[in-house]
């Protein structure tokens, strides 16, 4: 199915069957990708007295409990929710439109004093005119970042400067493969959210950033649509499923 979806910088027309699916799913297999120490997934069958919520098991049907965190448990999307204070933002009400004009790029992380960050260098003048989000994919890029046990192991962060120059641009929507923009050890700072949402005094309140995306090789580095498709939770941050489609 051909579609025109009218952006402001220009229609985007695309071919329904041409999508690519960015996301890592909340998994029931115990070799999954995992961050913060947060534990896995939990998903099995609902039992109430008799009942039980699985056709292997002798139910009428299967239901399923699923118990995990987005933060951890795959690719996620996530808003201001996630560092305001007091306040009580929710995703959902946040992020109203699911269809941008994205750029995926690549980024080498380089070597500094607490390890590997991604800087200015990497990013600066390469953004595309009229793009709304941008997918950054690290590189090198492999399949174990499927599975990969980001916990404990300083995982590559985005430098000060980078998140500067991104919000400078007006990208209102960051997506990564790394499982954070900041710092896995940072004292709580989160310096790169709160520059990325501009918290707490100019607060960017439709702006997203998903992280724990994987972005395939066949993926090449271009402006594609893309959407971004969430679940409906009252939390500041949802499962997500990003689905990009070549411009025509």
């Amino acid at each position: 199915m051909k579609i025109t979806i009218h952006n402001p910088n220009g229609d985007l027309i695309i071919d329904s069957k041409e999508g690519v699916d960015l996301s890592i799913p909340i998994s029931r297999d115990s070799d999954t990708v995992n961050a913060y120490s947060i534990p896995g997934p939990i998903i099995e069958p609902l039992k109430l007295g008799s009942f039980v919520g699985s056709k292997a098991l002798g139910g009428p049907v299967n239901c399923e409990n699923i118990h995990f965190n987005a933060h951890g448990n795959g690719t996620h999307t996530e808003c201001y929710g996630h560092i305001s204070n007091p306040e009580k933002v929710y995703l959902h009400d946040c992020l109203k439109e699911y269809w941008f004009k994205a750029q995926v790029l690549n980024v080498v992380p380089e070597k500094d004093e607490d390890g590997y960050s991604i800087g200015l260098s990497q990013i600066e003048s390469k953004i595309a005119p009229g793009v709304e989000a941008i997918i950054l994919r690290t590189l090198p890029n492999d399949r174990n970042k499927l599975v990969r046990q980001y916990s404990g192991t300083n995982p590559v962060y985005f430098s000060k400067e980078f998140m500067e120059y991104v919000v400078s641009c007006d990208i209102k929507h960051f997506l990564t493969d790394l499982p954070s923009v900041d710092k896995e050890e940072d004292a709580g700072a989160l310096i790169g959210h709160h520059i990325f949402w501009g918290y707490p005094n100019n607060i960017r309140k439709q702006c997203t950033i998903s992280e724990l995306l994987f972005v395939p090789d066949i993926v090449k580095e271009n402006t594609y649509a893309l959407n971004l498709m969430i679940s409906g939770f009252d939390s500041d941050a949802s499962p997500s499923k990003p689905v990009i489609y070549p411009i025509q």
